[in-house]
């Protein structure tokens, strides 16, 4: 105590003033001040005193709201939809005072209040509000709850992917107050298209119409998505447009900048940084901006009045989400375009088997150019097969055919040269010797292999076949679908000794090159744009691509074809294609006559024939061979169910480099494949998350993967 607080003469006995004032406050509180966290003795709240919380844990068996008791101090700040704080874990004998006590500190949200708690037991009090700030809304709980449905996985796992994580600087500033609808824009480059017109009218006036589109090959793509974005913003609406890179992302940018103006639209991507990001995130929750483009994360995005979702090269697999549950952001904006009834644009020079299956189905509409446009845009494709390589000296010495340097030459005068090398892991399956029919198990029409040169077996079922032949051609010699060795950026530039040769890919991926003369060699998916377009591109090592052991490998090898042919000049201004593959083949005659639309028709008819996905629903169980057993003779699968397998799977080496979804370094794994009809896919979801989760509750033990709807099935 200081000397001015010191008792004067006469007051001997009297507390001070300060400690006086102190106790009388004591004296009359009628309830003692509460523990912050977990709030003992707190009075709770009047109205509403029952928190429902998804916590932050995502195990199956727990996959489930709790109930929490709300402290008259959070009264305020408990709104569904907040961030919240709270004791998990806490057995039934740690109450104090009719209160749970205990427990770990987690995070989760806060869903709903409510008057009265379905469980008749204690209820532990929530612990904090981490945030004010609503982030929850109803319509992204309905959004999570059906993609983990969809995918056997746990609501907390998707709501991981579907709400950032927070910065409390990025919450403490203001959104800016949101711009009025603009004009509606006009068609633009969509009038090439036989119905594009009438698709950005149906959006601007309030529509929501539903489009596959086989975009032209060309820079516009862009503009289009942004027309598109400007039309459904006109109408008083929001749009959500996803990519699969930061790349795409920034062309789609730029050109919602030119069509809509500054200030109307978001970018969600990695590239932005945790903070940026979740403030644009936060301006998009608060209605401030009505327009977002981004890549996989922002198929979550939450756009009110949403009107158009849109996706962009659909068979990319980088729209694949590698966190559990696993989601495709195609199904998740499919999934949104149903319940809020909004529309929906699937976009790419290539086409998708699943795209064609929407237009099949009658679900969505093709959005195409009449064949004067096709040829028009596109350039001109040439093939080089076997036959062609074998009469070749130059190909035999040089390891690249006459053809190739011949149009390399010629494009070299006016512009750069695009040269895709297929990446590293490409593993060749087996074809037949004489016709490069695939070769497939008689029972499930899997891909047979031969690995390290032991028995022909099935990849799917495992079961062996020693006796194939070929069903088109009767032949019984296989070989693997590769031709030839490696071209590599080095050879190309001893050469073309006079010409800059720029390498884009997984290390270093270049955004765009100059006009300028210039070899670029690329892996598939990493070609920068050419400011005017590539004068000629060559696609080396077609039979690298054409035969990985996928059931997609066809498919696959025609996108990334596609896409790099599509940064080419037109016909009309001398653009040329080379690819190096038989020209027999559907993809490469599709690439020829720049028909993906087709080629998907017929793979999707083929695929019903034989019962393959899209058609079918698939899952994959992989796992020690023990605990696959297990699973699969608990699980409750439903009526027609089909189990290919299991079957083993490749011994990771220790140290070696490591993909999303490989097994633990050398352990042995096997799969199983279950099949079901059509129709079925959502019991066989519900079936392997019932026992996924039954089993978790027992202990677990060994571990068990199930992923629904798996990209790469062999």
């Amino acid at each position: 105590m200081s000397s001015e607080n010191e008792k004067p003469d006469g007051a001997a006995g009297e507390p001070p003033e300060q400690l006086a004032l102190i106790r009388e406050t004591v004296r009359k509180a009628k309830v003692p001040r509460a523990k912050p966290r977990t709030w003992r003795g707190a009075k709770l709240a009047d109205e509403l005193p029952v928190a429902r919380v998804v916590v932050n844990k995502g195990v199956l068996h727990l996959d489930q709201f709790f109930d929490y008791a709300v402290p008259e101090e959070l009264d305020a700040v408990a709104r569904p939809g907040v961030r919240v704080r709270v004791r998990f874990g806490a057995g039934a004998h740690q109450v104090r005072d009719g209160r749970r006590e205990g427990g770990r500190l987690i995070d989760g949200f806060l869903v709903e209040r409510r008057a009265e708690s379905d469980y008749k037991g204690a209820l532990a009090a929530l612990a904090d509000v981490v945030s004010p700030e609503p982030v929850l809304s109803a319509e992204l709980l309905g959004l999570a709850r059906a993609v983990a449905d969809r995918y056997a996985g746990s609501l907390a796992d998707v709501l991981q992917l579907a709400v950032p994580p927070r910065s409390a600087r990025a919450e403490g500033k203001p959104s800016p107050e949101p711009l009025p609808p603009p004009e509606a824009p006009e068609a633009g480059t969509w009038s090439r298209y036989v119905q594009g017109p009438a698709f950005l009218e149906s959006l601007a006036r309030g529509g929501a119409p539903r489009a596959v589109w086989n975009a032209l090959p060309g820079p516009h793509w862009a503009d289009e998505l942004a027309r598109a974005v400007g039309a459904t913003l006109a109408s008083g609406r929001g749009a959500l447009v996803v990519v699969p890179d930061g790349r795409a992302a920034g062309r789609v940018d730029e050109a919602l900048g030119r069509v809509l103006g500054e200030g109307r639209h978001a970018v969600l991507t990695a590239e932005t940084g945790p903070e940026k990001r979740y403030a644009q995130w936060l301006a998009v929750r608060r209605g401030a901006v009505r327009a977002v483009v981004g890549t996989r994360a922002a198929m979550f995005a939450p756009v009110r009045d949403l009107g158009l979702v849109a996706i962009w090269d659909d068979g990319d697999g980088s729209h694949s989400e590698p966190h559990a549950p696993q989601p495709h952001a195609r199904d998740v904006l499919l999934l949104r375009a149903a319940h809020d009834g909004c529309g929906f644009l699937l976009g790419g020079t290539s086409c998708t088997v699943e795209a064609a299956q929407l237009v099949e189905s009658g679900w969505a509409r093709p959005l195409v150019a009449t064949r004067d446009q096709v040829r028009a845009a596109a350039p001109l494709v040439r093939t080089v097969g076997d036959t062609d390589l074998a009469r070749d000296e130059a190909a035999r010495a040089a390891r690249l055919p006459s053809l190739a340097w011949q149009t390399v030459r010629e494009g070299l005068k006016t512009g750069p040269v695009l040269v895709q090398v297929p990446r590293r892991g490409y593993v060749p399956r087996l074809a037949c010797e004489r016709c490069r029919t695939p070769a497939r198990c008689r029972h499930c029409a899997g891909p047979l292999e031969a690995p390290e040169q032991r028995e022909l077996t099935c990849g799917w079922c495992g079961r062996g076949a020693d006796d194939w032949h070929c069903l088109e051609c009767g032949s019984t010699r296989l070989r693997a679908q590769v031709v030839g060795a490696r071209r590599t950026a080095e050879e190309l530039g001893r050469a073309f000794p006079a010409v800059p040769v720029r390498t884009s890919g997984r290390d270093h991926v270049l955004d765009r090159v100059p006009g300028r003369p210039a070899l670029v060699v690329s892996t598939p998916g990493a070609e920068p744009v050419a400011e005017g377009g590539y004068a000629a591109a060559l696609l080396l090592d077609g039979w690298a691509m054409l035969g990985r052991p996928d059931l997609r490998a066809g498919e696959e090898a025609l996108r990334r074809w596609i896409d790099a042919a599509s940064l080419v000049r037109g016909q009309g201004e001398g653009g040329t294609v080379v690819v190096v593959a038989e020209p027999t083949l559907r993809p490469v005659q599709a690439l020829v006559r720049w028909d993906p639309v087709g080629h998907a028709q017929r793979e999707l008819a083929e695929r019903a024939e034989l019962g393959f996905p899209p058609v079918s629903r698939m899952a994959a169980v992989s796992g020690p061979p023990e605990a696959v057993s297990a699973f699969l003779a608990a699980a409750e699968l439903p009526g027609g169910a089909e189990i290919l397998g299991p079957v083993e799977l490749p011994v990771v080496r220790a140290g070696a480099p490591r993909r999303p979804g490989d097994t633990p370094p050398g352990e042995r794994w096997e799969r199983a494949l279950i099949r079901v009809p059509p129709g079925h896919g959502a019991a066989l979801a519900a079936a392997l998350k019932r026992a996924q989760a039954a089993r978790l509750a027992r202990g677990g033990g060994d571990p068990v993967r199930v992923r629904v709807d798996p990209p790469d099935i062999g």
